[in-house]
């Protein structure tokens, strides 16, 4: 499929899966030919930059996609206690690393959710036992902030 038109009549998991998958890739997809510097360029108050953008989106992942179903804690997974923490950027961080890790982590995510339904519950996250549909509308609202997110610092680097 490669249109979101593509999924209008499918099953509501794949439409999910569709566009969340639309949105790890535009994430993944804005540090496209941006140098090491301006992947860490800091055009806000906060720790918000590009490449702390998609390191904390493979943060995101593996808090609802590791932790929240394997009830695993976020020690054992080696991910910080804190979102904000998930922004911090290491001498070791290239846009390659970062990338790669994010990569191998949707992949983790897909596979952790392939045999769960939409219906099934989840029970490893500080909320609660919480059904995956309700896991797949978080991040697919997280991913569609930060998306806007990396849209804006991106041009503003760019320009």
């Amino acid at each position: 499929m490669s249109s979101m038109d593509d999924v209008i009549d499918r099953p509501l998991r794949e439409q999910w899966e569709f566009f969340l998958d639309e949105h790890r890739a535009a994430l993944y997809e804005c540090l496209d030919g941006l140098t090491e510097e301006q992947a860490r360029r800091s055009l806000v108050p906060s720790r918000t930059t590009l490449l702390g953008l998609v390191k904390h989106a493979t943060f995101v992942e593996k808090v609802w996609f590791d932790e929240a179903i394997t009830g695993r804690s976020r020690d054992e997974i080696g991910i910080p206690a804190t979102p904000d923490e998930s922004f911090v950027l290491t001498g070791e961080d290239t846009v390659d690393s970062v990338r790669a890790a994010y990569r191998e982590t949707c992949e983790a995510s897909r596979k952790a959710t392939a045999g769960l339904g939409l219906d099934d519950v989840v029970t490893g996250n500080r909320r609660g036992p919480l059904p995956l549909r309700w896991v797949y509308l978080h991040v697919l609202r997280e991913f569609a902030q930060h998306c806007g997110h990396a849209d804006i610092l991106r041009e503003q680097i760019l320009a």
